[in-house]
């Protein structure tokens, strides 16, 4: 970025703040998902933060850079998304079955998958650290949701990010003590996680494409018994937006086999893709003929066994997750381009 961008964006140039900010749409997009753990809510709020920016941009000062400006205003916006609960839960679906009773109920339903090809985008970032699976996967988004907010920022912020933690203290307006003392409190109830050594663990191994081949086969095929013999003792299933959970591999088996019954003559069809740096599949319907999208499921595996399954079942998904989220249309509020 170039000074004379700076100026020409500060002036109303809407191309220039496009030119400005889509460098840093990608990773701001990622940040949002983080905090908020739903890519619906992340793309709402993209929308609200490129505006707060456009009108702010008069007033920047240039203390910090235009990365960290945006940091701050999206860090702050997503704060505010969650105290004014605009994280809202999807429509519980109806199974149209009657399902077992679940092991517990998950307090997480907003919950979606972040696309793998979406991740490797900030590849080609100089400013963006790579992204390490144990700071995507599904566990740790989980892990954020159930946090204080400002534990939610301070721990993305300082542990993913690598913001210093008197940088946080400014960012988020309070001070020093209070962000370690956030931090501590945060990487508690989180739990260790991995190092920057394991950064790709994973991605192409294997050992986990096989462990993920014979899940599939063994899905499509309803063999309850084989999807059993992949499972850890402590596995576990879980369904966004519906909050049933099951736990172990006998109450997993019973709600896969009531699935089963129900679908009657309908098959089920997976495709491979990858979520979160996890192995995935792209679920469908197949009856005679005709199939149609229903949902996403992304496996967590350790060694050679699947310690959970997470099964999306927003049947609107595959459009969320296939739409454009480049967002900016050069466009100021009110429509007209540029700003006066």
């Amino acid at each position: 970025m170039t000074a004379g961008v700076l100026e020409r964006a500060r002036s109303g140039d809407a191309d220039a703040f496009r030119e400005l900010t889509t460098p840093y749409y990608r990773e701001l997009h990622l940040h949002c998902y983080r905090m908020l753990g739903s890519v619906v809510d992340a793309d709402d709020l993209m929308q609200e933060i490129l505006l707060a920016a456009w009108n702010g941009l008069p007033g920047f000062a240039g203390r910090a850079s235009v990365r960290t400006w945006l940091y701050r205003i999206a860090t702050n916006r997503c704060l505010n998304a969650i105290r004014a609960t605009k994280r809202r839960p999807r429509i519980e679906p109806v199974p149209p079955f009657e399902p077992p009773e679940p092991s517990r109920r998950g307090d997480v339903t907003w919950l979606q998958p972040y696309p793998d090809a979406w991740l490797d985008e900030l590849s080609a970032s100089p400013e963006v650290r790579a992204v390490r699976r144990e700071d995507v996967e599904l566990a740790f988004v989980v892990a954020l949701q159930r946090l204080p907010p400002r534990q939610t920022a301070t721990l993305v912020l300082v542990d993913v990010l690598g913001y210093a933690v008197a940088e946080v203290a400014d960012l988020l307006e309070t001070t020093p003590t209070a962000v370690k003392g956030a931090l501590q409190r945060a990487r508690a109830a989180v739990g260790k996680r991995g190092t920057p050594s394991d950064s790709g663990r994973g991605l192409g191994d294997p050992g986990e494409r096989e462990v993920a081949r014979r899940f599939a086969e063994a899905f499509v095929a309803d063999d309850i018994e084989a999807v059993k013999r992949l499972l850890t003792d402590g596995a576990w299933l879980a369904m966004p937006p519906a909050p049933h959970e099951y736990h172990g591999p006998e109450a997993i088996a019973a709600f896969l086999r009531a699935s089963a019954d129900g679908r009657r003559t309908m098959a089920l069809r997976l495709e491979p893709t990858r979520s979160n740096r996890q192995p995935a599949y792209t679920c469908s319907f197949v009856d005679h003929q005709d199939s149609w999208y229903a949902g996403q499921l992304v496996l967590t595996i350790q060694g050679d066994r699947i310690t959970g399954i997470t099964r999306f079942l927003e049947p609107t998904l595959e459009k969320v997750l296939l739409a454009p989220t480049s967002s900016w249309t050069g466009r100021a509020p009110g429509g007209k381009t540029g700003r006066r």
